[in-house]
């Protein structure tokens, strides 16, 4: 005698939601290794807040030898971060991410007044703030409004030959990152 149809359907439904649970209770436990791997855990085990931090030593090194990179943690609850470097290099690049790793802003020295480093990120109430009185030490920075709390910024630079590389180098060394 032949099994109805509907026997059939409904085992075909218990299997799947079955399988489905077993696959959510796999990735359920596997999210904590995955969480620890985040940049922003890894550059927290490597430097502090507002600290810049060479990223492209000790991680594998750059998969380009003449990049170089900085990353700078911040939390624009303690007020805004004023990132900065005095030298120049032929080529730099700045990118603003939230904590979890979404490229929120993007910059390179093209684009900037002078092609110097001078970029203020803040939050839309702290723009309004800040616009009341702008302080003179700001007066030629790229003020990037930005609604996050905490985040990362990213520096690269690029050596054309090796003779720059000292220079990138400095560059990366004299970068600040500091909250005001």
């Amino acid at each position: 005698m032949a099994r109805p149809a509907w026997k059939g359907v409904a085992y075909a439904l218990a299997v799947g939601l079955v399988g489905a649970g077993i696959v959510h209770i796999v990735i359920l436990l596997m999210i904590p290794s995955f969480s620890a791997r985040d940049a922003w855990t890894r550059l927290s085990a490597a430097s502090g807040l507002y600290e810049v931090a060479r990223i492209d030593t000790g991680t594998g090194g750059a998969a380009d030898p003449s990049a170089a990179a900085a990353a700078c943690r911040f939390d624009l609850a303690d007020g805004v971060v004023h990132v900065s470097a005095p030298s120049k290099v032929p080529f730099w690049s700045i990118s603003v991410y939230d904590r979890d790793g979404t490229n929120l802003y993007s910059l390179n020295d093209r684009a900037a007044p002078d092609r110097l480093l001078d970029l203020v990120v803040l939050t839309p109430d702290q723009m309004i703030e800040l616009r009341k009185d702008l302080p003179e030490e700001f007066a030629q920075s790229v003020l990037v409004e930005l609604p996050l709390g905490e985040g990362i910024v990213v520096l690269r630079a690029l050596a054309p030959d090796a003779s720059w590389r000292p220079a990138v180098d400095a560059f990366l060394a004299e970068a600040a990152c500091i909250p005001r």
